[in-house]
């Protein structure tokens, strides 16, 4: 059975939404909420914070350290790099990627790239291929190992260093790979629950505040049906 750690990626400096990781909803911050979900699945050791070593992410790393959360600062501009440098300090044999904007993981979906990570027969697992979830739903596994030669060997252009896994992607031979499709709630394709700018946020508001008050929980269908209902308000 193969380790699985989670590097949440995140910087507090953003150009249409400056703050963003850290803004609240309901009295949680947007870090505490994807970090609270991944910690339903995976142990608080197996989880950190990947940032960069700018001035303005300080704020991270204080945050991190009064919620008992592991932190990583590295490279700015080299979030590649950064991400593997924080697998590294897990030390897990898988590291699955977060971004910081992705609140409303869906935690079935998680649970089986976990699951499938932990068997050790692909070295790429991922839900974003064909985009089949929402944006803000993507989830990536990989082995930290063949990450790390794959790194090396074959991220070498500005975009792939910013862009993680998009190598994995433009090359798929590269790596062993495995992708979950969304097949259970086809109207989802193509929504946008990722938060970039002060519209999603405030739309991130109006479903966290209707989920949590309807005390329904965060899945696929649930959260795809309020984003209807919300949109036709």
């Amino acid at each position: 059975m193969k380790s699985v750690g989670v590097v949440i990626v995140c910087r507090y400096n953003s150009t249409r939404l400056p703050g963003k990781i850290l803004k609240k909803i309901e009295g949680k911050s947007i870090l505490n909420r994807i970090y609270y979900r991944i910690n339903q699945v995976i142990s608080q050791n197996h989880i950190i914070v990947a940032t960069s070593t700018e001035e303005s992410d300080d704020r991270i790393e204080e945050f991190c350290d009064k919620n008992n959360i592991q932190c990583y600062r590295g490279s700015l501009e080299n979030t590649a790099l950064r991400f593997l440098e924080a697998g590294d300090q897990l030390g897990t044999d898988y590291i699955i990627r977060i971004n910081g904007d992705n609140l409303f993981i869906d935690l079935d979906t998680f649970s089986k790239v976990v699951d499938i990570s932990k068997k050790g027969n692909y070295n790429f697992i991922s839900n974003v291929k064909d985009r089949t979830f929402p944006y803000g739903m993507s989830i990536e596994s990989v082995n930290r190992d063949r990450f790390r030669e794959v790194f090396h060997k074959n991220i070498k252009s500005s975009s792939h260093k910013e862009h993680i896994t998009l190598v994995l992607y433009e090359f798929p031979k590269l790596l062993n790979s495995f992708f979950i499709y969304n097949t259970k709630v086809p109207r989802a394709k193509g929504i946008n629950l990722a938060i970039d700018t002060p519209s999603d946020f405030e739309k991130a508001k109006l479903l966290v505040k209707k989920i949590e008050h309807s005390k329904k929980d965060y899945s696929l269908s649930n959260l795809i049906d309020l984003y209807f209902n919300i949109s036709d308000e």
